[in-house]
Order: C-alpha cells, then sequence, then structure tokens
C-alpha cells in the first residue's frame, strides 16, 4: 500500500487555506524594513546631535541587496541671520529620493522640529516602503549641560512623499 507523503501537522483531508501563500510573509519583511529604515535615521540624527550639537534634514535608503545608505545635500548659503534653509533641504532630499525610488525598497527621511507641547525639539522620522506601508515617529530632545537628554519615541503621521506620482 502506497501513501504519500504529508507535511506534519498537515492531515491529507485539510486543503483549506486561511491566506495567500506569501502575502503574510510580504507583511512581515515590509514592517521589519520600514522600522530598520526608520530606526537607523532616528539613531542617526541622535549621534549627529551628541556628536555636532545638530543635524540637517538626511535620508536613509535601503536597496534591493539590503544594504543601508545615508543621502544628504549641500545647504544653500545661510540667510542674513545665518540660518540655513532647513525646509528647502529637506524638499532636496525627499527630491533626490523620489529620483532614486526604483532602487530602493525603502527610504526614511529625518529632520529636526520644535515641539511646543513638549517644550523642546524633537527628532522627527518618517519612513515608506515602495509597497506602501508608511511609519513615523517623533523623539523629543532637551540640551542639558552634559549634551542631549531624548525622551520616549512616540508614533507620528506621515503622508506618503515618495512613491506618489
Amino acid at each position: 500500500m502506497s501513501q504519500t507523503p504529508q507535511a506534519a501537522g498537515n492531515p491529507a483531508e485539510d486543503h483549506t487555506q486561511t491566506s495567500t501563500p506569501g502575502a503574510e510573509d510580504a507583511g512581515i519583511v515590509q514592517e521589519r524594513e520600514l522600522r530598520e529604515t526608520l530606526g537607523t535615521a532616528l539613531g542617526t540624527a541622535q549621534e549627529h546631535l551628541l556628536q555636532n550639537g545638530g543635524f540637517l534634514p538626511f535620508g536613509i535608503t535601503l536597496s534591493h541587496d539590503g544594504e543601508l545608505r545615508i543621502v544628504m545635500v549641500t545647504p544653500n548659503e545661510p540667510d542674513e541671520n545665518g540660518e540655513l534653509d532647513a525646509g528647502q533641504m529637506l524638499d532636496d532630499v525627499q527630491h533626490l529620493l523620489r529620483q532614486g525610488r526604483d532602487d530602493y525598497r525603502a527610504v526614511a527621511i529625518a529632520y529636526d522640529v520644535t515641539l511646543p507641547e513638549h517644550g523642546s525639539d524633537g527628532i522627527t522620522g518618517a519612513a515608506e516602503h515602495r509597497d506602501g506601508g508608511v511609519l513615523a515617529a517623533i523623539v523629543p530632545y532637551h540640551e542639558t549641560e552634559d549634551g542631549f537628554t531624548f525622551g520616549a519615541m512616540e508614533p507620528d503621521t506621515h503622508e506618503p512623499t515618495i512613491w506618489v506620482d
């Protein structure tokens, strides 16, 4: 008598399938990639604050082969008060990320913001995935005599800006 080999835990009579193969795995991968790029962006911003006392807007890319890279732009000349136009720099970073989006699985941006509700500044980070997912967070921080202290990461909202037409 010949029997067809069965996978453990899958009786021959059960032919039902509760989800499309790979769909759940794709969602898990997307979530991991969003967390990885966002975490890298927030961590890099914290490192720049601790080492340099500040940071300018930048991006993080995750290539198809899993390599993370930083994307930065050169600031324009400071204005008459010596201030750099961080808003323009953020726009320039997003423009570069949109131009190269076919080469990435996910991207993140990080920039400095004022958080009046916290009475502090904060690092805003937002990650986008080529398959449509978005993940964003804010990390409040305060400057102290010894450097900086960082508050707990808080979820934030973000509208996609990279994989939109």
